[in-house]
């Protein structure tokens, strides 16, 4: 289905819950969320029909996060009901990785085609802090574990952090020589509550380029841009020389890509979203699976053209945590 600028909507991400194990300084709150009543949250039911009808709709690629999904009790369950849904064509997921090692080997076999783990820093220092609590080598063996079950396209989404990890890109890249998973640096979103970071810690991603340029000329290392076929995917890809897999670099604050922007989100809550940085929800807790359609057609029309400016200065007009509305 098209909205009213020409964009083909085919992608739904689904979160599954406020809920998380971490505490990320730019996605949730210290003291973590204001748990909601069960009632009003989606159900299985509601989830699985909401699904349904967005792919009746033309969604062929659902991505589901949180919170951190893997904190979802029925996790496994959930996944393989939405892969038996016809038309799905690709599932994917979002997940801190501290979990995976548990559950990475049952979320293959349930029919999850692709992980994506988030990774700000290769140092434990450092992560424990930006997690409030993390230990990195639960989420450094989700990763190993993910590539051991056979997930072969897994992604590390890194979010460029001024002062905090601008030292890290060359490891970062580094690891594209060593594992065969792709590296992307994003840059980071100044959502409604994100008062830890002050202007300098909003690193474009031009900026983190430039790092791992110097770098390659330094070492007289190759890096070539991967000319990709035009999928809608956000990210700008390249490619060191020898290297198993891409670093890739999604900029939607200094560059953004609203206009091949396909997307529109789901919360735990049960509120449809035309856009990650748009105030606008539309309520489908409670509805029939008629009265559903409809309002994934209405939020589908009232997608925006484009999300207003973003900077230190401009924030998110979401009116909600990144936690809240899924990453």
């Amino acid at each position: 289905m098209k909205d009213l600028y020409g964009r083909e909507i085919e992608y739904l991400r689904v979160s599954l819950t406020e809920l998380c194990n971490l505490r990320c300084r730019y996605c949730m709150p210290v003291e973590g969320v204001n748990k909601k009543n069960h009632d009003e949250m989606l159900t299985e039911e509601e989830l699985l029909v909401a699904v349904k009808v967005a792919v009746s709709l033309g969604i062929k690629k659902i991505r589901l996060t949180g919170g951190e999904p893997l904190v979802k009790k029925n996790i496994i369950d959930i996944v393989e009901k939405i892969k038996m849904i016809d038309g799905v064509k690709e599932l994917c997921l979002t997940t801190n990785g501290t979990l995976l090692s548990k559950y990475a080997r049952d979320l293959k076999r349930a029919g999850l085609d692709r992980i994506n783990i988030s990774l700000d820093t290769l140092d434990p220092k450092k992560y424990n802090y930006i997690t409030r609590f993390g230990n990195i080598e639960e989420a450094l063996e989700g990763i190993e574990e993910s590539l051991k079950v056979g997930f072969d396209k897994v992604k590390i989404n890194t979010v460029l952090i001024g002062g905090f990890n601008d030292d890290e890109v060359v490891n970062f890249a580094k690891k594209t020589l060593e594992l065969p998973i792709d590296i992307r640096f994003i840059e980071l979103m100044p959502m409604y509550d994100s008062g830890d970071f002050n202007e300098k810690s909003f690193m474009p991603c031009k900026a983190a380029f430039d790092i791992l340029k110097k770098y390659c000329d330094d070492e007289k290392i190759s890096i070539e841009k991967v000319d990709a076929a035009k999928t809608h995917a956000v990210a700008i890809l390249y490619k060191l020389e020898n290297a198993k897999g891409h670093i890739g670099f999604i900029s939607p604050v200094s560059c953004d890509f609203c206009k091949e922007c396909n997307r529109i989100r789901l919360t735990a809550d049960g509120k449809l979203k035309p856009c990650l940085h748009s105030s606008q929800e539309i309520c489908i807790k409670g509805l029939n699976e008629e009265e559903i359609r409809e309002k994934f057609i209405e939020t589908i029309k009232m997608k925006p053209e484009r999300h207003a400016r973003l900077s230190y200065k401009d924030r998110s007009e979401a009116k909600r945590n990144m936690n809240e509305i899924g990453g």
